[in-house]
């Protein structure tokens, strides 16, 4: 399975998710125009777009992606809040599989301060293989057995956080929305810990803070715990 980072921060999200027989889009957060380059100008291959939640850095395109032929699949919550119609919008629902071309999907529920944000596993029908995908959340209640790829919310350090709020260079309201709203290295590092890690070849870190991170340090923890191979994106 080939993973592809469009784009990745609060700037926006964009990844394409391409088995060889099927491609797939995850969130939506920069422009069509770059989404296509990206995907080699081959939008109209595209099997269709899974949007995590209302928030733009994710969702910006996801009404225009539907002019070139790509279906959405998003929750209610979303639906409302970007007041997405028309036939390629197709409601999912939390814990209920779906076939998106040829993968299946299952969505789950995160936590994060918008209505209805979703996490997905996909799976590919044409390699067996698993991929487990989660942003904008601060804990993830679920775990995923055999995943062969992970990509996961790697915000901020709490300590690199806290200095920054001492020293005045991050408001400590900021603070105070990014630890109810996003994952710090330290959650994800239990979550890895307790999910099972036997067939797990990637970690991609996603959304990572500019000024509340160290990325050295992130990489270091997750190869160490992992075993796998880490992409900082």
């Amino acid at each position: 399975m080939d993973i592809k980072v469009l784009a990745s921060g609060s700037k926006g999200n964009c990844y394409v998710i391409d088995d060889g027989s099927s491609m797939l889009l995850i969130d939506a957060g920069i422009s069509v125009k770059d989404i296509n380059v990206g995907t080699g100008f081959r939008l109209h291959a595209v099997d269709g777009c899974l949007i995590s939640h209302a928030h733009k850095d994710h969702s910006k395109s996801a009404e225009k992606l539907t002019k070139f032929g790509v279906d959405i699949y998003t929750s209610q919550g979303t639906i409302d809040v970007c007041k997405l119609s028309g036939h390629r919008i197709k409601r999912i629902k939390k814990l209920e599989k779906i076939s998106i071309g040829g993968y299946e999907v299952l969505p789950f529920d995160v936590e994060h301060d918008v209505p209805e944000p979703f996490g997905f596993v996909i799976k590919s029908n044409y390699t067996g293989e698993k991929l487990l995908y989660f942003t904008d959340t601060y804990y993830v209640k679920y775990r995923f057995p055999g995943m062969n790829y992970i990509m996961a919310e790697c915000n901020y350090d709490i300590e690199v956080m806290k200095a920054n709020v001492e020293t005045g260079y991050i408001p400590a309201f900021l603070a105070k929305r990014l630890f109810s709203s996003h994952m710090s290295i330290a959650v994800l590092l239990e979550f890895l810990m307790a999910n099972d890690l036997s067939n797990l070849r990637h970690v991609y870190l996603l959304h990572i803070s500019e000024s509340n991170s160290d990325i050295v340090f992130f990489k270091s923890e997750v190869q160490k715990l992992t075993g796998a191979e880490v992409h900082i994106c």
